[in-house]
């Protein structure tokens, strides 16, 4: 009974403004929250940035929280969307990098030259912008920012069947492209 009410007053406190709130939730919860990514099979390089990302979350959403279950409970349901959301992205890049290595004549040899960040940036880039503007935001909102299919109706003013749809295309355009664009 304690610990709720200390979660409460917390909240209250962290929605009301207070920096030192804020930085008491961050404290506490913290490890929590990298312990449980990093189980979930967040790491190295992608293992801060979805901590960051779902501490930002846990901001953006927090005045919304309403106390009927624990911020631990909460932060595990975040953990686990950036988890897949971050697992999406390693997915796409790889996907994309083998691609990219497959047009550029196939694996490269471990003395020849690799494929670089900057080139699979650049190919990406190029495939992106070979979408059609409708086609590229469901693309970017489903595939780089791991949003549902009525989230990503909701913000493009669509009924949920045309963001498959669109899904459907900027999937096969994207697929295309990647292997078309120069090193």
């Amino acid at each position: 009974m304690q610990a709720a009410l200390e979660q409460a007053t917390l909240v209250r406190r962290c929605v009301s403004g207070e920096r030192d709130a804020w930085r008491t939730l961050y404290a506490h919860y913290r490890p929590v929250a990298t312990a449980f990514l990093r189980k979930l099979g967040v790491q190295g390089e992608e293992l801060e940035d979805a901590c960051q990302e779902v501490f930002l979350q846990m901001f953006r959403y927090l005045p919304r929280f309403r106390g009927e279950a624990q911020i631990k409970t909460w932060l595990y349901r975040l953990c686990i969307t950036e988890a897949s959301n971050a697992r999406r992205r390693r997915r796409l890049a790889q996907t994309a990098a083998s691609a990219l290595r497959h047009e550029l004549g196939g694996e490269p040899a471990a003395t020849g030259p690799t494929l670089t960040e900057e080139m699979v940036r650049r190919r990406i880039d190029t495939a992106l912008g070979a979408l059609k503007a409708g086609e590229r935001q469901v693309f970017v909102l489903f595939e780089m920012q791991g949003l549902g299919g009525d989230e990503i109706a909701e913000i493009a003013g669509c009924p949920v069947a045309t963001v498959w749809r669109r899904l459907h295309y900027a999937r096969q355009t994207f697929r295309a492209a990647i292997g078309a664009g120069e090193n």
